[in-house]
């Protein structure tokens, strides 16, 4: 992906220098955990649903001072930063065009260990998510890391994806669809409600597909493989895929994503498209 020396955007909130977000209470430090000790650790709080954040705080609920940013990180946070403008410039054209109302863009939060949201506590063990409450994005850099090393997908268009997928959440928060899902979950069976979420979440891999096609027409980023990564991240981030690889038998009414087989072709569909009425997850029986 080129993506170095391009425009990056100002709707970056970057925590990962603040001490006061990493507050916290718990049973002990992350200290204790090796590098992919931790990366495990954090991985099967991913696949289980477990927030397993307060394991990860000092008992008295102190943490030790920030660490410095490092090069990495700040190299992570660049990325970041060109990926989300992209969206921006995205999703402008396309609400422009298709929808025919401006895009209001989202705020992006990157923090490092834990931080607040009005959804809750965000953390390396939550993963990535989009919080409608405040229309932000959190992402701790680090799950770029977890995506590489413990869940096989590769490359920084995989890493693009991540971000893609959760500015998609913000595009359904815009068009309305994601506040009369959230409200309709709140109403149904557990199975109901997981059922809802899979197809929030295909629509989501769905309008990353679009924003993938519309950022090689404009910006002409996409370096050959670049497509196989994301489709790839898509596929190694399914519930079956995910279960399987923490020792479990899929089991279909658990799952909230979607399989690894719906996450990619959804994103291609989205590709291929390009438009978003093509996104409707909710108009088919078959995912």
């Amino acid at each position: 992906m080129q993506w170095k020396g391009r425009r990056g955007s100002r709707n970056i909130e970057d925590r990962r220098s603040s001490g006061g977000s990493r507050r916290g209470r718990g049973l002990g430090g992350a200290g204790s955990l090796g590098g992919m000790g931790l990366l495990a650790f954090l991985v099967l709080g991913y696949v289980f649903g477990i927030d397993v954040t307060p394991f990860l705080q000092d008992q008295g609920g102190r943490t030790s001072a920030p660490a410095e940013v490092s090069a990495q990180d700040r190299q992570a946070g660049a990325f970041v930063s060109v990926t989300l403008a992209d969206t921006e410039e995205v999703w402008a054209e396309v609400f422009k065009a298709q929808v025919g109302r401006p895009y209001r863009p989202a705020t992006l939060v990157l923090f490092s260990g834990s931080t607040a949201s009005p959804c809750g506590g965000a953390s390396g063990a939550t993963g990535p998510f989009y919080c409608p409450a405040d229309r932000k994005a959190y992402l701790d850099t680090a799950f770029f890391t977890t995506l590489e090393q413990r869940l096989g997908a590769k490359g920084d268009f995989a890493a693009a994806y991540v971000v893609a997928h959760e500015i998609a959440h913000h595009v359904q928060n815009e068009l309305g669809i994601l506040g009369q899902a959230n409200t309709i979950r709140q109403q149904v069976s557990e199975a109901q409600s997981n059922e809802i979420s899979v197809r929030l979440e295909l629509q989501a891999d769905c309008y990353a597909g679009i924003w993938a096609k519309e950022a090689q027409a404009r910006f002409a980023s996409i370096d050959p493989g670049d497509l196989e990564e994301a489709v790839n991240a898509a596929r190694q981030i399914g519930d079956d895929t995910l279960q399987r690889n923490a020792g479990r038998q899929p089991m279909p009414h658990t799952f909230t994503h979607g399989t690894s087989k719906q996450r990619s072709a959804w994103f291609l569909r989205g590709y291929k498209s390009g438009q978003i009425r093509d996104c409707d997850t909710f108009a088919t029986s078959r995912l």
